[in-house]
C-alpha cells in the first residue's frame, strides 16, 4: 500500500484552494436580466423593462397607471409577468338612463240595465299608463358592452275604458216622487219621477263618490270629481239638471273629503264646504277642519269664499276631519269630530260643544268620526256614541256604541239604542204633523250583526220612532248577508199609492226601495251591481 505523508496532503490541499481562488478571481461578474413588458392602455403602450418575479400591479404601478373603480386588467393585477407580456387595462364606465314605455289601457264591457237595450255609452274614457324603466349602460374602453334594466315604476296606471251596453231591464218600473240621483260606474245618473225614466247627466268617468248631493228642488246635483294633478285629490263641481245638455260648473274648489252641500237659497248657487290639504303619507291628507261658503252663477263666475270657521287643529285626532250637517230648514250649522259634538256659532266662527265623545283608537290611518243628523223638528240631533264600561284599562279601545240623541234645547244625552256598532249612520225621515199636533218622524239607523266587532261587521236596516219606540229591523231579511256601512236616503214624499216615506239602500251595488212600515215588499230598480252612492230629493 502507498502511503502519503501529512504534510504533502497539507500542500496539496493548500494548492487547490489556491487554484479555486485564483479561477474566482478571473471570472466575470454576474448581472441579473430584466423582462420587457407593455401596457396597453388608452389607446396607448407603454414598454417597461422590469425585474424578474414583478407582478402586474408592480408594473401599473411603475407606469403611474391608476384604475377607476369599475376598470379591469389582464391578467389580474396578482399575476407575475414574464418577459414579453402584455398587459392590458381595460377602461370600464356605466350610464344610467330612464325611458317611458307605454302601458295600454284594457277595454271593458259592462252591461247594465240604466240604458236601453243595446244603447251603448262610454262611461269612461281609456288612458294608456307610463311605465319608467331605469336602464344601466356598461362601456368598455368607450364601447357599449351590456345594457339592462335595472328599476321599472308606474308613474301612471293605465285607466281601463269602460263601454257600457244595455240590456233589458227586468225590473218593473215605479214611480217615485222627485228624483233619485245615483253614482254608476264613476257616472252620475238620475231617475226621474219614474224608475224607467233614466238619463246619464255626469259621464266623465271619473267621479268620486266623495260629495253626492241634490239640492233641495232637485235641480241641480253637487259632486267631486278625482284629479290627476299633483298635490290634487279632486275638484268639487256642479250640473244643473233641468239644462239640456245638462251644463258642469267647476267651483273652483279642490281636496273635499268630508263635506260639503247646498246652502238654502232659491237660485241654489251658493255652495258650503270644507277641505283638506293632499298629504304624501296615509291617509293622503291633512284636514283644514274649516267652513266656507262660495256663490257661482250660470256663465262660470265663482265668488270668493266666506269663512265662517278658520283652519283649525280639529281636536283629538283632528287630522282626520271634522264633518258638518246643515239644519233642515239651513239656519244653523251642526258639527262632528272624534272627540265630540256641537254647534257652529255663524256669526264670529266659534264652535260650541254639546257632547263630548270618548275618541276611538283604531289602531290604523284612519280615525272615526261619529255618523250624525239633524232631526226633522230641528230641536234634536242623533248620533253614535263611543263609551267605555267602568274601569276599563284601554278606554278608547272599547267595542261600545249607541244610538243616542241629544236634546238641544236642554243637552240632554238620551242613550236611544244600545250596542249598535261604530257605524250606526242615522237617517232621520222628513217631518209630518199630526191630528194631534204633534210633530214626528221617523229615525232610520245600521245595526250591527256584530256589535263587538262592527269595523269590520256587516249591518241590517233598522226603523223606529224618534223616541226609540217601535223599533223593526227592516233590511236585509234573516239569514241574508247584511249591508256595508252606508248613508241610506228618505224619500221626499210618498210612494206610489202608498202611505208614508220610503227609504233608498244600495245593497250588493243595486239600489233597493223599503216601505218602513213592512206592509210592501222590497222594490229592486237596479241591477247592474255597480251603484256606490245615492241621493233622493
Amino acid at each position: 500500500m502507498r502511503l502519503y505523508h501529512p504534510s504533502l496532503r497539507l500542500r496539496l490541499l493548500s494548492g487547490l484552494l489556491l487554484l479555486l481562488s485564483l479561477a474566482a478571481c478571473s471570472s466575470p461578474p454576474a448581472t441579473q436580466i430584466n423582462n420587457t413588458v407593455s401596457i396597453s392602455v388608452d389607446g396607448e403602450q407603454y414598454p417597461l423593462q422590469l425585474p424578474p418575479g414583478s407582478t402586474v400591479q408592480q408594473a401599473l404601478d411603475k407606469a403611474n397607471i391608476s384604475l377607476e373603480y369599475l376598470d379591469r386588467v389582464e391578467p389580474p393585477a396578482f399575476t407575475i409577468l414574464a418577459d414579453g407580456d402584455q398587459v392590458e387595462v381595460v377602461r370600464v364606465r356605466e350610464e344610467f338612463f330612464v325611458e317611458e314605455e307605454t302601458i295600454p289601457f284594457e277595454k271593458q264591457v259592462l252591461q247594465t240595465e240604466s240604458l236601453a237595450n243595446q244603447e251603448t255609452l262610454i262611461a269612461q274614457s281609456g288612458v294608456n299608463g307610463v311605465l319608467e324603466i331605469t336602464y344601466r349602460q356598461v362601456y368598455e374602453n368607450d364601447l357599449e358592452v351590456s345594457r339592462f334594466p335595472v328599476r321599472s315604476i308606474i308613474v301612471q296606471e293605465a285607466i281601463p275604458e269602460i263601454l257600457m251596453v244595455g240590456i233589458q231591464t227586468p225590473f218593473v218600473p215605479v214611480k217615485i216622487p222627485g228624483r233619485i240621483a245615483y253614482l254608476l260606474a264613476g257616472n252620475a245618473w238620475i231617475m226621474d219621477q219614474n224608475t224607467g225614466n233614466r238619463k246619464a247627466i255626469v259621464v266623465t268617468g271619473d267621479l268620486d263618490g266623495r260629495i253626492f248631493k241634490l239640492s233641495d228642488d232637485r235641480s241641480r246635483l253637487l259632486f267631486t270629481r278625482a284629479s290627476s294633478e299633483e298635490e290634487q285629490i279632486n275638484s268639487l263641481w256642479a250640473a244643473d239638471l233641468d239644462k239640456e245638455p245638462v251644463e258642469l260648473y267647476d267651483l273652483q274648489v279642490n281636496n273635499i273629503i268630508h263635506f260639503a252641500d247646498w246652502m238654502p237659497d232659491p237660485k241654489n248657487d251658493k255652495v258650503i264646504f270644507s277641505t283638506v290639504e293632499p298629504r304624501p303619507t296615509a291617509p293622503g291628507w291633512q284636514a283644514n277642519n274649516d267652513l266656507n261658503v262660495l256663490s257661482f252663477s250660470q256663465s262660470g263666475w265663482v265668488s270668493r269664499w266666506k269663512v265662517y270657521v278658520d283652519a283649525n287643529s280639529g281636536g283629538v285626532y283632528g287630522w282626520w276631519g271634522t264633518n258638518y250637517a246643515l239644519e233642515p230648514d239651513g239656519d244653523r250649522v251642526a258639527y262632528a269630530r272624534p272627540d265630540g259634538i256641537g254647534l257652529v256659532n255663524m256669526d264670529d266662527g266659534t264652535l260650541i260643544p254639546l257632547l263630548d265623545i270618548l275618541p276611538v283608537q283604531t289602531g290604523g290611518d284612519w280615525a272615526w268620526v261619529p255618523g250624525f243628523q239633524w232631526g226633522a223638528d230641528g230641536q234634536s240631533i242623533f248620533l253614535a256614541d263611543h263609551y267605555a264600561p267602568s274601569g276599563s284599562t284601554q278606554p278608547e279601545e272599547s267595542p261600545e256604541f249607541d244610538l243616542t240623541g241629544v236634546v238641544l234645547e236642554t243637552g240632554e244625552r238620551i242613550r236611544v239604542v244600545p250596542q249598535t256598532g261604530m257605524f250606526v249612520y242615522p237617517a232621520v225621515s222628513p217631518g209630518r204633523e199630526l191630528d194631534s199636533g204633534e210633530y214626528s218622524f221617523l229615525v232610520a239607523y245600521l245595526q250591527a250583526i256584530f256589535p263587538n266587532q262592527s269595523e269590520n261587521s256587516r249591518y241590517r236596516l233598522v226603523v223606529m220612532d224618534r223616541d226609540g219606540s217601535n223599533r223593526s229591523v227592516l233590511y236585509p231579511p234573516e239569514g241574508e248577508q247584511g249591508l256595508e256601512p252606508q248613508i241610506v236616503v228618505w224619500s221626499p214624499d210618498d210612494l206610489e199609492d202608498t202611505v208614508g216615506f220610503w227609504l233608498a239602500v244600495i245593497y250588493e251595488g243595486n239600489i233597493w226601495l223599503l216601505d218602513p212600515l213592512g206592509i210592501e215588499l222590497p222594490r229592486q230598480i237596479t241591477g247592474d251591481g255597480l251603484v256606490t252612492r245615492i241621493d233622493w230629493r
